[in-house]
């Protein structure tokens, strides 16, 4: 059985919302790693050690860690011992699984947070939420919403 599938070109409409969408993803996450630099963290350093900050025990396991911050195994790997040589983290085995690797927030890493999030906070309010009315960042919430759902389970089917 043969099918034809044509191809839906973007309207120009849809050309311009989409290349506006990648314009402000790529300048924003610019904007936010140069702000983040005189603290010597990267946008990537800042993501772990959220997740670690706002984890039970200031503890992920490796593998969750890589998931939550859509990196591989390997690439996060060699950012957390980029992290640990900075002080920021340290690695703990798993009791429960011999292979498994927990990535910890050292108090150190702790302190580097609290004096980060708060220039990070202005840093995005300054370069995205400031810039909006509230009413267009709860429907720009709602747009982006169904987006983000259908991400998630296509990178987990």
């Amino acid at each position: 059985m043969e099918t034809e599938t044509a191809t839906r070109w973007l309207s120009d409409e849809e050309q311009r919302a989409w290349r506006t969408h990648l314009d402000v993803s790529k300048l924003l996450m610019h904007q936010l790693e140069k702000d983040l630099q005189p603290f010597g963290l990267t946008i990537n350093d800042y993501e772990i050690l959220v997740n670690l900050s706002e984890s039970e025990e200031s503890r992920m396991r490796m593998s969750d860690l890589a998931g939550a911050t859509l990196q591989s195994k390997s690439r996060l790997s060699h950012q957390i011992t980029r992290m640990e040589n900075a002080g920021l983290v340290r690695r703990e085995n798993c009791e429960s699984d011999r292979r498994g690797l927990y990535a910890v927030l050292t108090d150190h890493g702790a302190q580097v947070m609290r004096e980060v999030a708060p220039h990070h906070v202005a840093s995005v309010r300054r370069h995205f939420i400031d810039l909006m009315p509230p009413a267009e960042l709860t429907a720009l919430r709602e747009t982006l919403t169904p987006v983000a759902e259908h991400l998630r389970e296509q990178r987990a089917g």
